[in-house]
């Protein structure tokens, strides 16, 4: 009796695997195929048609590198920009009208004019920070005179610092009592630009004033019949201004000179990262597309060899 015997391994009737087919994994999944022997990933690079896609490829590149190193020139701005001096004290006529408002020239500079304060008019700005210590500020209502001023305008001056706004309004008070607060002086001090308005609380008396707004002032001040200026002076303790702050038992407001303006521009910095990106992504999608195009060769290859 003849019985079957197993075919020995490699013979033709046992089905053998092709050499470059996906073999499955313990886990039963199929394993990424190797693309070995002809044609080679820098066989396929070296072809005109994928030549002349490199080239493409760094001419955009070079463009949007350029496109980069423009922003980044852009973000740093010319040093060479002529600083303006604020320290030196010149006319207010000179920073500042009342038709023009407060230009960047003009804020934050020392200035000096005269006039007379109106008695009746002053006001208290609370809460206000001097010398890291909280309080409030005297505000006086200035009448301007030429010639370093605009005769008859009318400018908001922040006269000094109390530490409470009991204190301040005592120091309005003596301030007021003296004939000679309606007298004309030579005053100097900062010309600053309004703030912003701020809401009041719940439950806080509407009228209280918590910022410098020259605008809002005018409205509530006596006799304004002329220009008033948008912006408002922070007196100092020179000259006149002396003897008027030790009446009132007031401390000098901080005058604080300006920044000098940023000289570096953040969001142009983050526009020509993104361009330097770009250029090196134009260069990986070539790269991506040349190796995409060697792997479907490939793959087309054991496709027709699993046919035959």
């Amino acid at each position: 009796m003849s019985s079957t015997q197993p075919h020995p391994s490699g013979s033709a009737d046992q089905p053998q695997p092709e050499p470059d087919a996906p073999q499955p994994t313990p886990q039963g999944r199929s394993k990424r195929p190797e693309y070995l022997g002809d044609p080679t990933l820098a066989q396929v690079m070296r072809r005109p048609r994928w030549i002349l896609a490199l080239v493409f490829a760094m001419l955009v590149a070079a463009v949007f590198a350029w496109l980069g190193q423009w922003q980044m020139d852009s973000a740093v701005r010319n040093a060479a920009v002529e600083e303006v001096d604020t320290e030196t004290p010149r006319p207010l006529a000179e920073a500042s009208d009342t038709l023009m408002g407060v230009t960047d020239e003009g804020a934050g500079v020392v200035v000096r004019l005269e006039g007379a304060f109106v008695p009746g008019d002053s006001r208290i700005v609370a809460p206000r920070l001097n010398d890291g210590e909280n309080g409030a500020w005297v505000v006086g209502h200035l009448v301007t005179e030429g010639p370093d001023a605009e005769p008859g305008a009318h400018l908001a001056v922040a006269i000094g610092w109390a530490a409470s706004e009991a204190d301040a309004e005592r120091a309005i008070e003596t301030l007021e009592a003296d004939p000679a607060f309606a007298e004309g002086r030579a005053l100097e001090g900062r010309f600053m630009p309004p703030e912003g308005p701020q809401v009041p609380g719940a439950g806080e008396e509407p009228q209280v004033m918590r910022t410098m707004i020259p605008a809002f002032l005018a409205n509530v001040w006596t006799g304004v019949d002329s220009p008033v200026y948008s912006g408002y002076l922070v007196l100092h303790d020179t000259g006149a201004a002396a003897p008027l702050l030790a009446e009132a038992d007031l401390d000098p407001v901080d005058s604080v000179a300006p920044l000098p303006p940023e000289t570096v521009n953040w969001l142009n910095i983050f526009y020509g990262v993104e361009w330097i990106v770009f250029a090196g992504f134009a260069l990986f999608l070539w790269y991506r597309l040349t190796r995409d195009a060697w792997e479907k060769e490939h793959e087309l290859k054991l496709l027709q060899a699993a046919q035959e």
